[in-house]
């Protein structure tokens, strides 16, 4: 079995009532229980894309670092952009946690 700790939350008014809403249809059998799925959920988003914060903020970094674009027009990017997607795919992947 799986523990669990306690914590105490506050929540304005419209999410409590929403709370109160999700366990008075049936949906959730307990407040407890939305706010865990809601935890989860938002876990799920924000493990999503695979990077940590540390991670995302190296790439802006060495996005910046690399100097302004040598593409001029939005045609260009377009250009640049379809034969990229026709090349074949790089093999990096996301690094493993």
């Amino acid at each position: 079995m799986a523990t669990t700790s306690r914590i105490s939350i506050t929540l304005a008014p419209e999410l409590t009532d929403a709370v109160h809403a999700a366990v008075s249809s049936g949906e959730y059998a307990t407040a407890a229980d939305v706010v865990q799925d809601a935890v989860r959920e938002w876990k799920e988003r924000r493990d999503l894309p695979g990077y940590t914060v540390e991670e995302l903020r190296a790439a802006v970094q060495e996005g910046l670092e690399s100097g302004r674009s040598t593409l001029a027009t939005m045609a260009e990017v377009k250009a640049e952009a379809r034969r990229r997607f026709r090349a074949p795919a790089p093999t990096m992947r996301p690094p493993q946690r």
